[in-house]
Protein backbone atom coordinates (compact mmCIF):
# COMPACT_ATOMS: atom_id res chain seq x y z
CA UNK A 1 0.00 0.00 0.00
CA UNK A 2 1.43 3.08 -0.67
CA UNK A 3 0.04 6.55 0.33
CA UNK A 4 0.80 10.05 -0.92
CA UNK A 5 -0.06 13.34 1.01
CA UNK A 6 -1.73 15.61 -1.57
CA UNK A 7 -3.38 18.28 0.82
CA UNK A 8 -3.53 18.89 4.81
CA UNK A 9 -4.53 22.09 5.68
CA UNK A 10 -7.91 22.05 7.45
CA UNK A 11 -9.79 24.90 6.45
CA UNK A 12 -8.05 26.55 3.81
CA UNK A 13 -5.69 25.80 1.67
CA UNK A 14 -1.76 28.42 2.44
CA UNK A 15 1.26 28.70 1.14
CA UNK A 16 1.03 27.18 -1.94
CA UNK A 17 -0.83 23.66 -0.11
CA UNK A 18 -4.20 23.03 -0.37
CA UNK A 19 -6.46 20.97 2.32
CA UNK A 20 -7.25 17.15 2.92
CA UNK A 21 -6.32 14.82 0.20
CA UNK A 22 -4.78 11.50 -0.12
CA UNK A 23 -4.00 9.05 -2.71
CA UNK A 24 -3.77 5.60 -1.63
CA UNK A 25 -2.46 2.86 -4.34
CA UNK A 26 -1.52 -0.37 -4.97
CA UNK A 27 -0.68 -2.52 -8.05
CA UNK A 28 -3.04 -0.43 -10.59
CA UNK A 29 -5.40 0.70 -8.37
CA UNK A 30 -5.66 4.21 -7.21
CA UNK A 31 -8.01 5.68 -4.70
CA UNK A 32 -8.28 9.20 -4.17
CA UNK A 33 -9.63 10.12 -0.54
CA UNK A 34 -11.11 13.31 -0.10
CA UNK A 35 -10.56 15.98 -2.29
CA UNK A 36 -9.95 19.52 -1.01
CA UNK A 37 -8.68 22.83 -2.54
CA UNK A 38 -6.02 22.18 -5.19
CA UNK A 39 -6.17 18.31 -4.84
CA UNK A 40 -6.54 17.76 -8.55
CA UNK A 41 -3.25 20.24 -9.07
CA UNK A 42 -1.11 17.71 -6.81
CA UNK A 43 -2.57 14.45 -7.95
CA UNK A 44 -1.64 15.67 -11.37
CA UNK A 45 1.51 15.12 -10.29
CA UNK A 46 1.79 11.92 -9.63
CA UNK A 47 -0.55 10.37 -12.13
CA UNK A 48 -3.58 11.78 -14.44
CA UNK A 49 -6.52 12.17 -12.95
CA UNK A 50 -8.04 9.86 -15.32
CA UNK A 51 -6.63 6.92 -14.22
CA UNK A 52 -8.07 7.10 -10.96
CA UNK A 53 -10.38 4.04 -10.23
CA UNK A 54 -12.27 5.75 -7.67
CA UNK A 55 -13.24 8.97 -4.99
CA UNK A 56 -13.82 8.37 -0.96
CA UNK A 57 -15.55 11.27 0.77
CA UNK A 58 -15.13 11.67 4.62
CA UNK A 59 -17.85 13.71 4.85
CA UNK A 60 -19.10 17.45 2.72
CA UNK A 61 -17.02 20.09 4.59
CA UNK A 62 -15.62 21.93 1.65
CA UNK A 63 -12.16 21.71 2.90
CA UNK A 64 -12.60 17.96 1.94
CA UNK A 65 -14.60 18.16 -1.19
CA UNK A 66 -13.67 21.54 -3.33
CA UNK A 67 -12.10 19.72 -5.89
CA UNK A 68 -14.86 17.42 -6.24
CA UNK A 69 -16.55 19.21 -8.64
CA UNK A 70 -13.53 20.28 -11.12
CA UNK A 71 -12.65 16.48 -10.94
CA UNK A 72 -15.84 15.98 -12.53
CA UNK A 73 -15.15 18.50 -15.43
CA UNK A 74 -11.91 16.79 -16.08
CA UNK A 75 -13.73 13.18 -16.87
CA UNK A 76 -16.70 15.33 -18.71
CA UNK A 77 -14.16 17.24 -20.72
CA UNK A 78 -12.21 13.89 -21.50
CA UNK A 79 -14.26 10.92 -21.55
CA UNK A 80 -12.52 8.85 -23.77
CA UNK A 81 -9.17 8.58 -21.87
CA UNK A 82 -11.15 7.76 -18.35
CA UNK A 83 -9.55 4.12 -16.86
CA UNK A 84 -13.36 3.68 -15.33
CA UNK A 85 -16.49 5.42 -16.42
CA UNK A 86 -18.71 6.79 -14.65
CA UNK A 87 -15.86 7.28 -11.81
CA UNK A 88 -17.36 6.08 -8.78
CA UNK A 89 -17.53 8.57 -5.72
CA UNK A 90 -18.33 7.14 -2.61
CA UNK A 91 -20.06 9.72 0.00
CA UNK A 92 -22.15 8.97 3.03
CA UNK A 93 -25.81 8.89 2.59
CA UNK A 94 -26.92 11.18 5.47
CA UNK A 95 -27.01 14.43 3.34
CA UNK A 96 -28.76 13.85 0.49
CA UNK A 97 -28.30 17.04 -1.11
CA UNK A 98 -24.57 16.48 -1.18
CA UNK A 99 -24.74 13.27 -2.03
CA UNK A 100 -26.72 13.50 -4.61
CA UNK A 101 -24.26 15.83 -6.49
CA UNK A 102 -21.57 13.52 -6.46
CA UNK A 103 -23.27 12.16 -9.90
CA UNK A 104 -22.56 13.79 -12.42
CA UNK A 105 -24.02 13.04 -15.87
CA UNK A 106 -22.60 9.93 -17.49
CA UNK A 107 -18.78 11.00 -15.95
CA UNK A 108 -19.23 9.89 -12.28
CA UNK A 109 -21.50 8.14 -10.10
CA UNK A 110 -22.63 8.70 -6.22
CA UNK A 111 -22.11 5.76 -4.14
CA UNK A 112 -23.32 5.62 -1.10
CA UNK A 113 -21.84 4.18 2.62
CA UNK A 114 -23.46 4.53 6.07
CA UNK A 115 -21.26 3.61 9.22
CA UNK A 116 -22.19 -0.04 9.17
CA UNK A 117 -20.91 -0.54 5.71
CA UNK A 118 -18.23 -3.04 4.52
CA UNK A 119 -17.06 -1.76 1.03
CA UNK A 120 -14.59 -3.83 -1.13
CA UNK A 121 -12.66 -1.34 -3.83
CA UNK A 122 -10.18 -3.29 -5.74
CA UNK A 123 -7.60 -4.74 -3.57
CA UNK A 124 -8.87 -2.86 -0.04
CA UNK A 125 -11.39 -3.58 2.25
CA UNK A 126 -13.07 -0.48 3.82
CA UNK A 127 -15.05 0.13 7.08
CA UNK A 128 -16.26 3.35 8.64
CA UNK A 129 -16.90 5.07 12.41
CA UNK A 130 -19.16 7.80 12.46
CA UNK A 131 -17.10 10.69 13.92
CA UNK A 132 -17.95 13.59 16.57
CA UNK A 133 -17.96 16.71 14.32
CA UNK A 134 -20.83 19.57 13.68
CA UNK A 135 -21.54 17.50 10.46
CA UNK A 136 -22.00 13.62 9.64
CA UNK A 137 -18.54 12.74 8.97
CA UNK A 138 -16.68 9.31 8.90
CA UNK A 139 -13.23 7.66 9.82
CA UNK A 140 -12.11 5.68 7.26
CA UNK A 141 -10.38 2.23 8.02
CA UNK A 142 -8.79 0.94 4.74
CA UNK A 143 -6.79 -2.85 4.59
CA UNK A 144 -4.72 -4.11 1.49
CA UNK A 145 -5.99 -7.62 1.50
CA UNK A 146 -2.52 -8.98 -0.15
CA UNK A 147 -0.64 -7.65 3.07
CA UNK A 148 -2.91 -7.18 6.08
CA UNK A 149 -1.02 -3.58 5.83
CA UNK A 150 -3.57 -0.71 7.90
CA UNK A 151 -4.29 3.24 6.86
CA UNK A 152 -6.79 4.44 9.43
CA UNK A 153 -7.94 8.46 8.77
CA UNK A 154 -9.84 9.57 11.63
CA UNK A 155 -11.47 12.41 9.29
CA UNK A 156 -12.75 15.35 11.39
CA UNK A 157 -13.79 14.86 14.76
CA UNK A 158 -12.96 15.81 18.42
CA UNK A 159 -12.08 12.93 20.56
CA UNK A 160 -14.33 10.39 21.66
CA UNK A 161 -14.00 6.86 23.33
CA UNK A 162 -14.81 4.92 19.63
CA UNK A 163 -11.70 6.04 17.90
CA UNK A 164 -9.06 4.15 19.90
CA UNK A 165 -10.66 0.49 18.69
CA UNK A 166 -11.24 1.51 15.51
CA UNK A 167 -7.54 2.80 14.78
CA UNK A 168 -6.08 -0.15 16.66
CA UNK A 169 -2.67 -1.85 15.26
CA UNK A 170 -2.88 0.54 12.35
CA UNK A 171 0.47 0.71 10.42
CA UNK A 172 -0.62 4.21 9.74
CA UNK A 173 -2.55 6.56 11.79
CA UNK A 174 -3.71 9.78 9.98
CA UNK A 175 -5.00 12.30 12.68
CA UNK A 176 -6.74 15.17 12.55
CA UNK A 177 -4.80 17.78 14.62
CA UNK A 178 -5.74 21.40 14.30
CA UNK A 179 -5.36 22.66 17.53
CA UNK A 180 -2.34 22.57 20.39
CA UNK A 181 -3.24 21.56 24.13
CA UNK A 182 -4.66 24.72 24.80
CA UNK A 183 -7.36 24.55 22.57
CA UNK A 184 -10.70 25.63 25.17
CA UNK A 185 -13.94 23.87 24.51
CA UNK A 186 -15.96 23.18 22.25
CA UNK A 187 -13.69 21.33 20.32
CA UNK A 188 -14.63 19.62 17.08
CA UNK A 189 -10.73 18.30 16.26
CA UNK A 190 -8.51 16.43 17.90
CA UNK A 191 -5.29 18.62 19.83
CA UNK A 192 -2.16 17.50 19.33
CA UNK A 193 -1.99 15.97 22.77
CA UNK A 194 -5.40 13.86 22.27
CA UNK A 195 -3.72 12.96 18.71
CA UNK A 196 -0.88 11.32 20.64
CA UNK A 197 -3.02 9.71 23.28
CA UNK A 198 -4.85 8.03 20.87
CA UNK A 199 -1.75 7.14 18.61
CA UNK A 200 -0.51 4.93 21.87
CA UNK A 201 -3.66 3.53 23.19
CA UNK A 202 -4.71 2.35 19.84
CA UNK A 203 -1.15 0.32 19.58
CA UNK A 204 -0.50 1.70 16.24
CA UNK A 205 2.93 1.74 13.94
CA UNK A 206 3.29 5.53 12.90
CA UNK A 207 1.29 8.61 13.41
CA UNK A 208 0.53 11.35 10.72
CA UNK A 209 -0.61 14.79 12.00
CA UNK A 210 -3.07 15.84 9.60
CA UNK A 211 -5.80 18.83 9.12
CA UNK A 212 -3.42 20.66 10.43
CA UNK A 213 -3.83 24.83 11.27
CA UNK A 214 -2.11 27.48 9.21
CA UNK A 215 -1.52 29.52 12.14
CA UNK A 216 -0.09 27.40 14.73
CA UNK A 217 3.54 26.66 15.38
CA UNK A 218 3.86 23.13 13.62
CA UNK A 219 7.06 21.81 15.39
CA UNK A 220 5.11 23.09 18.96
CA UNK A 221 2.47 20.51 17.74
CA UNK A 222 4.51 17.66 16.72
CA UNK A 223 5.82 17.86 19.99
CA UNK A 224 3.16 17.85 22.25
CA UNK A 225 1.94 15.20 19.69
CA UNK A 226 5.21 12.92 20.83
CA UNK A 227 4.67 13.04 24.07
CA UNK A 228 1.49 12.03 24.53
CA UNK A 229 2.07 9.30 22.10
CA UNK A 230 5.73 7.78 23.62
CA UNK A 231 7.41 5.44 21.53
CA UNK A 232 5.10 5.82 18.68
CA UNK A 233 6.85 8.02 15.94
CA UNK A 234 5.18 11.40 15.20
CA UNK A 235 5.64 13.16 11.85
CA UNK A 236 3.82 16.03 10.26
CA UNK A 237 2.09 16.06 6.98
CA UNK A 238 3.83 17.72 4.62
CA UNK A 239 3.77 18.40 0.65
CA UNK A 240 4.53 15.35 -1.34
CA UNK A 241 4.82 13.07 1.53
CA UNK A 242 5.32 9.65 0.54
CA UNK A 243 4.21 5.92 2.71
CA UNK A 244 4.74 2.77 1.91
CA UNK A 245 3.43 0.27 3.89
Amino acid sequence: MQIDILGYYGGYPANGVGTSAYLVRSGDYALLMDAGSQALLALEKLMSPADLDAVLLTHYHHDHTADVGVLQYNRQLSPDKSKVSPLPIYGHTMDPLNFASLTFGPFTKAMGYTADSRLTLGPFDLSFLATEHPVPAFAVRITERSSGKTLVNTSDTRMFAGLRPFATGADLLLADANFLADKPEPKWHLTAPEAGQLAAAANVKQLVLTHLPQTVDLQLMKTQAQVAAGEVPVTLASEKQHFEL
